[in-house]
């Protein structure tokens, strides 16, 4: 829920060369984003830290059985990444799934923003 009570669905789209915060809280980073494919795309590594990121910062967070659910979804794709030397197609999309649906419990932890980030620069 938000911080006046409304529950607002948080889209990641296509973001370019650009600041962006996920949430209400302004928690901003700046992300260069370069579309997705070729040489500037992130690779399975670089998402990988990014997943590991996330991960650690949650464990700051009070237990709950949301935050039991995100853990067990990033572990998975964390598993998913450190077997494979590419990025798997329908990752990206289970991730970004993953943020928006604990949009609310993740809108503050910075790793989260810059996760996005990533899975926006991948497209799709």
């Amino acid at each position: 829920m938000g911080s006046n009570g409304d529950e607002r669905p948080v889209r990641i789209g296509n973001i370019s060369n650009t600041a962006f915060s996920i949430g209400g809280s302004n928690n901003t980073n700046t992300v260069h984003n370069g579309g997705g494919t070729g040489d500037g795309a992130p690779g399975a590594a670089e998402l990988l830290e990014a997943v590991r990121e996330l991960r650690a910062e949650l464990v700051r967070l009070p237990r709950s059985t949301e935050r039991r659910e995100l853990d067990t979804e990033l572990d998975e794709a964390a598993a998913e990444l450190e077997e494979a030397d590419e990025i798997r197609p329908g990752l990206p999309a289970r991730l970004r799934g993953a943020l928006e649906r604990w949009a609310p419990l993740v809108e503050t932890v910075s790793a989260a923003t810059a996760l996005g980030g990533l899975l926006a620069s991948l497209g799709g």
